[in-house]
């Protein structure tokens, strides 16, 4: 590595050409295994290597077919950036098009769903393939501002020759994904694009800040359902002894009676009436209630659930991960954010355990960051209850734990930048 990383605000003080021809060296340096002169943001030499690896043509321009009308129109119906593309609209297309740029919204299999800005630019676009319908995932376009995100499950910014594909270098783009607050999903990718010319490093921060304003506005869409089912719950629940609880089709709590209130029930993938083993409440009697569940936990199924148990994490795919358990009860699988997927690997590397600010060190370069990894395995607990030991952090002994890694070591958790997983993805020793 060299001493000198490129800075997008200097990026943006250079001329567009000087700017354009200075990264073209820096990438042609890294294609071609030398050393450049400066180094490559990380987030993009980290991308580059993805391309590298899945054999992306750095100088040819690869287009996948384009969506049917129909299926356009489907996705569009059914994803959730549709409740939310008025803030979108709101917070970007105006400011795109007086900048001539574009916004781009693109579901989670980077889909472009709908495009909105500058007549220009989005003529422009369609040179580019950048089309309603098109096929924006990396390993399609190479690093770009809408499959990049997808990648990494952070706001990133490609200029010019940052992009790994040559055709795309007078082209610039911001993208941030955005999350259901709901459950944690990813749900798509909001971008703003255009010539390489009217690149501005602030450009993320936008487009970043408008993708937190509508998770808001979904956030605010929740509560609001939840307030409903509310309604049904209380007085369902005055006549009942014992324990019960409803929840959302999300898992997320109505009304309780008879037992400590929980914010959430981390609900199993496969899920629906009859008798369930959920996570943090053990065998649970399940009915279904309008817009939610009624929980009725099990006291014996309880004592089942807590018996020694097979835990597999699978992190073979670079965009799902999950956690599944089986213990004497039956079984359960619960898909995990990005950051719990990273804490419970590197859990799962240390049989010994962790403490708090070893964990913070391994997953943010910084111990110091302890409070913030003691409330995400808070979160975590919720549905390993009875798995995980505290002080150090660590599975617990009679806990059979099995892990899932992808074939190539570089594909490990592709969206983290914790310094214990770059260590494995650069095959560095531990």
């Amino acid at each position: 590595m060299t001493d000198a990383t490129i800075d997008l605000v200097r990026l943006a003080a250079m001329d567009s050409v000087r700017a354009a021809r200075m990264l073209e060296g820096v990438r042609d340096a890294a294609l071609s295994g030398q050393r450049p002169r400066i180094d490559p943001r990380p987030v993009i030499e980290e991308s580059w290597g993805r391309m590298l690896r899945r054999g992306v043509d750095p100088d040819n321009d690869v287009r996948a077919g384009l969506l049917s009308l129909e299926e356009l129109e489907e996705r569009r119906r059914t994803t959730a950036l549709a409740d939310v593309l008025p803030e979108l609209r709101q917070g970007l297309v105006s400011i795109a098009d007086a900048a001539q740029h574009i916004m781009v919204v693109a579901d989670t299999e980077g889909r472009v769903l709908w495009r909105e800005g500058s007549s220009a630019v989005l003529r422009k676009a369609d040179g580019h393939g950048f089309e309603l319908g098109a096929d924006w995932t990396e390993a399609t376009v190479g690093t770009n501002g809408v499959g990049t995100p997808l990648v990494t499950r952070r706001p990133v910014q490609v200029f010019s020759a940052e992009h790994f594909v040559r055709t795309h270098h007078n082209w610039t783009c911001a993208g941030s994904p955005v999350t259901d607050p709901r459950d944690g999903r990813l749900i798509g990718v909001v971008d703003v694009s255009g010539p390489l010319d009217t690149m501005h490093p602030a450009t993320l921060a936008l487009v970043h800040s408008v993708t937190r304003l509508a998770e808001a506005e979904l956030r605010t869409r929740h509560l609001s359902t939840l307030d409903r089912l509310r309604t049904t719950a209380v007085p369902l629940l005055a006549g009942f002894k014992g324990r019960a609880v409803v929840v959302d089709t999300n898992g997320w709590t109505a009304a309780v009676t008879g037992m400590a209130p929980t914010d959430r029930v981390a609900l199993p993938k496969s899920f629906g009436p009859g008798y369930s083993l959920l996570p943090s409440l053990g065998a649970c009697r399940v009915e279904p209630l309008p817009g939610g569940w009624l929980l009725r936990p099990d006291d014996a199924g309880d004592q089942a659930a807590g018996a020694s148990a097979a835990v597999v994490l699978d992190l073979s795919s670079p965009r799902r991960w999950t956690v599944s358990v089986t213990g004497e009860a039956g079984g359960w699988t619960h898909e995990l954010t990005p950051r719990h997927a990273e804490l419970l690997y590197l859990l799962s590397i240390a049989p010994g355990g962790r403490t708090a600010s070893g964990l913070a060190g391994e997953l943010f370069g910084d111990p110091g960051r302890a409070v913030t990894v003691r409330a995400e395995l808070s979160r975590v607990r919720r549905y390993l209850a009875g798995l995980l030991d505290g002080r150090p952090y660590r599975f617990r002994e009679d806990t059979d734990v099995q892990v899932l890694l992808p074939p190539d070591p570089a594909d490990l958790l592709p969206q983290s930048m914790a310094p214990a997983v770059l260590r494995v993805r650069r095959g560095e020793p531990d």
